[in-house]
């Protein structure tokens, strides 16, 4: 008789131990489905995150390139024809006026203005043609004179626009939705800082749908790889932040410095309509006056010239000086 009991006990207790890795597993499982959730939810809200930064940051940039075209093709195209028709101008000969002593604007300035002034149109009319895709983000984030191509204005929109579908940074300012991969996400990369979450995002979705199946640890995993990736898109959402701050800074230089440069024009028509066309024989306030028009003109054309963004969407340090420089100047013409 022992021995039937011995057996009934040695049944049972294994019974227990079944029933006991049974729970454990469902309990594993169930903390893994956890965790992975958890995981999934971190992803998704840093992708939310700088999807929202994206956007914000491409319309910022779209509209820095809208006020460069602006200013191009209304004041500096005045200041041009009126400034063109004024003869023997010389600022270094007015001796008697200290602040033009080191100022000067010679034929090669000029003719850079010309070729902007003749680009803008140019690329407005291919914007309303719908033949120039993404010129205003590409115009707002570079300079206006590294987007003008050396053969001519028509090649120039051409690799304006194929700027904003090839260059990685200009496709995610530009792009659909993380969620949908589009965008730079689209190629695989978001190109902020050197940072490459993309390819991340996809595999952490695909581990987290088979962690349950495995065990607690590979949910472990995801988990800190969720981390990691959350981390390299907060980091792409500060600089997304960082780069659309200083474009309404430029946005703000732009409209401050035309709100002095369009009266000083019309003080220079009005001069050449009075006291015709010979600088030499000007009064000395109306020499200061010409001379202050096309100090500004110089101005715009410097903060025009300047690229927000490097190749690697990084920030670049000329505009931050540019910014600090111009901003100084519009407080000495207060």
């Amino acid at each position: 008789m022992p021995l039937p009991i011995l057996f009934i006990g040695i049944a049972a207790a294994t019974g227990a131990v079944g029933i006991g890795t049974g729970v454990k597993a469902g309990i594993d499982n169930a903390n893994a489905r956890q965790i992975n959730n958890d995981a999934n939810s971190l992803v998704q809200n840093a992708a939310e995150t700088i999807d929202l930064q994206r956007t914000a940051c491409g319309k910022a940039l779209e509209s820095l390139g809208q006020i460069k075209l602006s200013v191009l093709n209304s004041d500096m195209q005045a200041f041009l024809d009126s400034f063109s028709r004024i003869k023997n101008v010389d600022f270094r000969d007015n001796v008697e006026i200290d602040d033009l002593k080191h100022f000067h604007i010679d034929k090669k300035e000029f003719d850079e203005m010309r070729e902007l002034v003749s680009f803008a149109g140019a690329v407005t009319g291919g914007i309303a043609a719908g033949s120039a895709g993404g010129a205003l983000t590409a115009l707002g984030a570079y300079g206006a004179v590294q987007t003008i191509a050396a053969a001519s204005t028509g090649t120039a929109i051409a690799s304006l626009s194929g700027a904003a579908a090839t260059n990685a940074t200009l496709a995610f300012f530009g792009g659909g939705a993380i969620a949908a991969g589009g965008g730079g996400m689209a190629l695989g990369s978001v190109v902020l800082g050197g940072l490459v979450a993309g390819p991340a995002l996809m595999v952490v979705g695909l581990a987290a749908g088979k962690a349950a199946e495995k065990n607690l640890d590979q949910a472990y995993t995801n988990k800190f790889e969720a981390i990691r990736i959350s981390e390299e898109l907060s980091a792409a959402s500060l600089q997304c932040e960082a780069i659309r701050r200083r474009t309404y800074m430029f946005y703000d230089l732009l409209a401050r410095l035309d709100s002095y440069f369009l009266p000083l024009i019309w003080k220079m028509e009005e001069t050449i309509g009075t006291l015709g066309d010979d600088y030499s024989t000007y009064p000395t306030d109306a020499k200061k006056a010409i001379a202050s028009c096309a100090s500004i003109a110089v101005t715009i054309k410097s903060v025009l010239d300047t690229p927000l963004l490097t190749e690697d969407g990084l920030l670049t340090d000329g505009s931050a000086a540019v910014l600090s420089a111009t901003q100084e100047k519009l407080l000495a013409l207060k």
